[in-house]
């Protein structure tokens, strides 16, 4: 079965600096939200005390996210019978509208006439049983949509013509993580069941989509037609902008924003770094002595369970999952996946960082500035994580730096609730 936009993950804000006391940098509804980036010191990335590794993210289940090629299946089983158009140009994703049911006709034109806008393309979206797992899915015209991916993905030509032959593709860790057979079928259940091959991993880089179709396959599988948006709209105002793509959407639509915003200028700021952009201390405090207690001691105890690709508890998890475990059993709220996690608070440096706060990483080389990984700090140099298939929960030396290393971030509460709860539609 499908579950068309609930619980629809979107992410909400990026890159951006703010020392403890920092905070909200949303609220509901979504419409009414404004982003703030602030500068990146240059001590959040500065060397760590108390023995904090400095080095890669090699040697400890997790891949620099080095440029490489998108992993793709067979081009010799592609039949082309619907052929992708070249990639043009890239587009930004900087607002996405998703709704129970199909938008009405005509509303993404409507958008894209709005001025600042440079493509609003709509799509397919719902939540579906991949292989038995509930994941966020995509149905999009490939030709139409490649822009909209990470930059290695949008340039997999191969992965997109899979795509439109009725093939499925797949975020790179949702495949490596979950061994996906690449080339193989997955079992997909919607309105009806169906096996689907799968072309490539490559992640799409709209946050917690991890698998994407054909729109006619998305038709198929029971997926609403047109009931979701992706806005390109570099330069636009996205706070404004919201409120005027807002009256054009039927009650029950969402919108949320998928990049941050400097307001000073109105600049869009990359998603590649962690932390809630513009939080003051009035959106504190962040977590008490004995929520951090409960926290780690929840933590801790899971060490030795097996990593499992969309566990999240109690007797298995992947890296998302362990931290949402282990903060439920604190009281506090928090999404899903990591790169909304991410927002969770402000962003500390490392020389500042205290037992409870979170480690975020990039490990995806098919998205090289989305974050794909998180790990719990557990002071005296130690962080644990849940890190690979084949691999249990582990304590190890933290890694605070190199091109892997995201930041660090102070849980704020009232901010990762916040966090958990606007997630578009």
């Amino acid at each position: 079965m499908t579950t068309a936009a609930a619980g629809w993950p979107a992410q909400h804000a990026a890159a951006g600096s703010a020392r403890r006391g920092a905070a909200l940098f949303l609220t509901a509804p979504a419409s009414e939200t404004l982003f703030r980036a602030g500068q990146a010191g240059s001590d959040s990335f500065a060397a760590a005390q108390d023995g904090i590794t400095q080095t890669g993210l090699h040697g400890r289940g997790l891949l620099r996210s080095a440029a490489i090629a998108v992993p793709v299946a067979d081009a010799a089983a592609i039949s082309g019978t619907r052929a992708v158009a070249p990639l043009s140009r890239l587009l930004q994703a900087d607002l996405l509208v998703v709704a129970p049911t199909s938008l009405p006709r005509g509303t993404a034109a409507r958008i894209g006439r709005l001025t600042g806008v440079v493509a609003a393309q709509p799509v397919d979206a719902a939540r579906i049983q991949v292989n038995g797992k509930y994941v966020a899915m995509l149905g999009v015209d490939p030709s139409a949509f490649r822009g909209f991916a990470a930059r290695p993905t949008a340039r997999s030509t191969s992965l997109w013509q899979d795509v439109a032959d009725g093939g499925i593709a797949v975020s790179y860790t949702m495949g490596k993580q979950d061994r996906l057979p690449l080339g193989g079928s997955v079992k997909v259940a919607g309105a009806r069941t169906e096996k689907l091959r799968v072309g490539g991993f490559g992640t799409v880089g709209i946050a917690g989509v991890d698998a994407v179709v054909s729109d006619s396959v998305a038709r198929s599988l029971g997926i609403p037609a047109g009931n979701a948006i992706v806005i390109s709209a570099p330069r636009a105002g996205l706070t404004s902008l919201m409120a005027r793509v807002s009256r054009l959407l039927p009650r029950r639509a969402a919108i949320a924003p998928l990049v941050a915003q400097a307001v000073s200028t109105g600049v869009a700021v990359t998603s590649g770094a962690a932390g809630a952009a513009g939080v003051t201390v009035a959106d504190g405090p962040g977590l008490s002595r004995a929520e951090v207690a409960k926290f780690l001691t929840a933590a801790v105890s899971t060490v030795g369970l097996p990593y499992v690709w969309g566990a999240a508890g109690p007797r298995a998890f992947d890296c998302s999952g362990l931290v949402q475990w282990s903060l439920a059993q604190a009281g506090v709220v928090m999404p899903r996946v990591a790169v909304d996690q991410a927002q969770a608070g402000p962003q500390i440096p490392v020389s500042q960082l205290q037992p409870g706060d979170l480690l975020f990483y990039h490990t995806d080389p098919t998205a090289p500035t989305y974050i794909s990984h998180v790990a719990i700090y557990l002071g005296n140099g130690q962080m644990i994580q849940a890190p690979e298939p084949g691999m249990d929960v582990e304590v190890v030396p933290a890694i605070v730096s190199g091109p892997g290393f995201a930041g660090a971030v102070q849980v704020y509460p009232r901010v990762a609730a916040a966090v958990a709860a606007n997630l578009a539609g």
